[in-house]
């Protein structure tokens, strides 16, 4: 009953961070705002994902999670590449 509980207020809570994302990155003043506020988005979704994978329970979903946060992390290296032109 409490772990519901707490993972529906996770998920409202994520679901509130992934709206006001989507607001920032309209409103964004340049492509590296864009991207962190992207990135907040995007990692929004997968914590909501893990919350409903603990849920339910499934190991599928875990594999899945773990991919997509794999992928995250080098879309973010990769576009911080592309903003920078290859600059370190």
């Amino acid at each position: 009953m409490i772990v519901d509980l707490t993972l529906a207020v996770c998920v409202a809570l994520l679901t509130g961070a992934v709206l006001v994302g989507l607001v920032g990155v309209r409103t964004a003043p340049d492509d590296a705002s864009r991207a962190v506020v992207s990135d907040l988005v995007y990692f929004s979704v997968v914590g909501i994902l893990a919350a409903l994978g603990v849920l339910l329970g499934s190991a599928v979903v875990e594999d899945a999670i773990m991919a997509g946060a794999l992928l995250g992390v080098l879309a973010t290296v990769s576009l911080a590449r592309i903003i920078t032109r290859g600059r370190r």
